[in-house]
């Protein structure tokens, strides 16, 4: 009942019916009494007398005006005083958010409609207030985390200017200073051209680059997304020297673990056939005696067989560089594996070992084709890149993870159950010897690309 009768709908009610009061009490006062009764005494005076006739209908007009305009204006001062002040605060509050500035709040003093809608903005600053702090510590949260994370971040805008980088990024391409608003293209441009065309290529890629006087591996993702409606892109370069030495030496004793346990899997049945057939031997039964060599020579056989292929991976030979012509060279390798050669081949000879690069294209071939992809849609691309040539390998299978793409290169790596390993850590190891690097890359769309980078050299 109270909060009826303070309402502002009660207060603009009480007024008009003040105005209409003071409207009606102000015409029976011009029109009946004592405006009449005033006028009726001027006319009897002699000195008035000639004027009153003519300020009769306009002297009653004048006053009404002298009496209401005064009242009028009081009224709408009483009336508009806290719409006024509400207004202003209103406009304060405003400008105080545009400004970023959620403290601002407006004191409580009434009990209607005004009063109700102060309350509300104030709870409106009060809840802004709360989400702002929540976002700064968050954003405090996210930025001391990825400042300090070892994965190098790079954030660029439409034109390829670094919109944010953190601390790895910024020691890994300008040596600690900051990278805002550079040119990214031109920071490439400065460091090894294989990050480089990583980065140009727009895909995920591992690769390994020259810097600082060692050779360094790094897993390069990027994503492309829109950032307050305009394109960004995201690249994250992470180091993985140290994560594949790791994994480099767990792999290596898994290695020796396998040759030892193959090794007493075959000489133990070897050592006892053997003390078997020196038994047969003395005791002058040797109807049996081929049956025990057989056995030996087919476990002998079986070591053999696991052991060269090991060796041949430890006693690779150093490529033997000659100028190799293409047509032969691709129809010889068709004779073993099928592909389908993407454009044309270089018209100048390449200058590789011929038989160790057959060797791995064989291999990368057949991982392609068991892939799990469109058999048909096994490729391969061959181009020529300034002094490098650039032989790729591409399969629509479902491609690799990011903690496979890491591990992939490593020595006798397999993610077959019963793989040597051989195939990626060959190829690696002779495209090295060659001077050049491997590269693992995701396609759009599914599949992995495997490019390997030749630098053509002159052959002695």
């Amino acid at each position: 009942m109270w909060r009826w009768l303070t309402s502002l709908r009660m207060r603009l009610t009480i007024l008009l019916v003040v105005a209409g009061v003071a409207g009606a009490l102000i015409y029976a006062g011009v029109s009946r009494w004592p405006v009449p009764q005033v006028l009726h005494w001027l006319q009897t005076q002699e000195s008035f007398s000639a004027h009153a006739s003519s300020a009769g209908v306009y002297g009653g007009v004048l006053i009404s005006l002298l009496v209401l305009l005064p009242l009028a204006l009081w009224l709408a001062g009483v009336v508009m005083a806290p719409v006024s002040r509400l207004l202003r605060a209103l406009e304060g509050a405003v400008a105080s958010y545009r400004d970023g500035d959620f403290s601002f709040s407006i004191a409580v003093d009434r009990r209607d409609e005004l009063g109700e809608l102060i309350r509300m903005h104030n709870a409106l600053g009060q809840t802004l207030r709360e989400q702002r702090q929540h976002l700064v510590q968050r954003e405090l949260l996210l930025d001391t985390v990825v400042q300090n994370t070892p994965v190098a971040l790079v954030l660029t805008d439409a034109i390829g200017r670094v919109a944010y980088a953190n601390i790895a990024s910024r020691h890994l391409f300008n040596n600690g200073r900051s990278l805002q608003g550079m040119d990214f293209s031109q920071l490439l441009a400065a460091g090894p051209d294989a990050l480089r065309q990583a980065v140009e290529s727009g895909e995920d890629a591992l690769l390994s680059v020259e810097m600082d006087g060692g050779e360094e591996t790094f897993h390069l993702s990027q994503r492309a997304f829109r950032l307050q409606g305009r394109p960004h892109r995201l690249q994250l370069f992470r180091r993985m020297t140290r994560e594949l030495s790791r994994q480099e030496v767990a792999t290596w004793k898994r290695v020796i673990r396998v040759i030892s346990h193959e090794l007493n899997n075959s000489l133990a049945p070897i050592s006892s056939l053997a003390h078997s057939g020196a038994e047969l031997a003395r005791r002058g039964d040797v109807a049996r005696l081929p049956g025990v060599f057989a056995t030996i020579g087919e476990r002998a056989n079986h070591l053999h067989g696991f052991i060269a292929g090991y060796a041949s991976f430890a006693k690779l030979p150093a490529p033997r560089l000659a100028p190799v012509a293409w047509q032969p060279f691709l129809d010889a390798l068709a004779l073993h594996c099928r592909f389908h050669l993407l454009g044309e081949a270089p018209e100048r000879p390449g200058v590789f070992d011929a038989v160790q690069v057959e060797q791995v294209l064989i291999n990368l071939i057949k991982n392609a084709h068991e892939a799990g992809g469109d058999e048909d849609e096994v490729s391969l691309a061959i181009t020529q890149a300034g002094r490098d040539l650039r032989i790729e390998v591409a399969d629509r299978g479902p491609g690799m993870s990011e903690t496979v793409l890491a591990q992939a290169l490593l020595p006798f790596y397999s993610t077959k159950r019963a793989g040597t390993g051989l195939g990626l850590a060959l190829a690696r190891e002779i495209t090295e010897a060659h001077g050049g690097r491997v590269l693992l890359a995701n396609r759009e769309g599914g599949g992995l690309r495997v490019t390997l980078v030749l630098p053509q050299t002159t052959p002695r």
